[in-house]
C-alpha cells in the first residue's frame, strides 16, 4: 500500500494563497507571507508571534473580525499588530479545521487587498461575481 503524506497546515495554506491572480510568497518578519503583486500583504502565516500557536492572520472585510471572533473564539482571534485594522486571526492547530471555510476567508482577504482589475480577473476565472 502506498502511503500519501499529509500536508501540513502551512502547505495547505500555501496552496490556497497561490491560487489567486498575481499572488506571491516571500518571508516577511520571519514568516511565510502572501502578497498581491508582490506589494500588499493579504495573508501571513504565524507560528511564533501569538503564543506559539499555528495560525494565520489576514485582511478581512469590515465587521468580519468581530463576527468570527464573537462566534468562535477557540478558532478565531484578533491578531496583534494588525488586529486594530480589522485583520482576522485563524488558528490552524485546532481539531477539525474547516479548509473550505479557510479558502473562503483567504479569498475574502485577497478581495480586500487586490486592485479592482485582479478582483475582476478572479471573478471571470470563477465564472461568478461575489457580493
Amino acid at each position: 500500500m502506498i502511503s500519501v503524506p499529509r500536508l501540513t497546515p502551512l502547505e495547505r495554506l500555501r496552496r490556497i494563497c497561490l491560487l489567486f491572480p498575481e499572488a506571491t510568497e516571500r518571508v516577511s518578519h520571519g514568516e511565510p507571507t502572501w502578497f498581491v503583486r508582490d506589494r500588499k500583504v493579504f495573508v501571513t502565516f504565524s507560528n511564533r508571534h501569538h503564543d506559539d500557536r499555528v495560525a494565520f492572520w489576514c485582511a478581512a472585510p469590515p465587521g468580519a473580525q468581530e463576527a468570527f471572533v464573537g462566534a468562535d473564539p477557540q478558532r478565531f482571534f484578533r491578531p496583534p499588530y494588525v488586529g486594530h485594522r480589522g485583520w482576522l486571526g485563524v488558528y490552524l492547530d485546532v481539531p477539525g479545521v474547516d479548509w473550505a471555510e479557510v479558502e473562503e476567508i483567504v479569498e475574502d482577504a485577497y478581495r480586500v487587498v487586490a486592485p479592482p482589475k485582479l478582483v475582476a480577473a478572479l471573478e471571470e476565472r470563477s465564472g461568478m461575481r461575489r457580493r
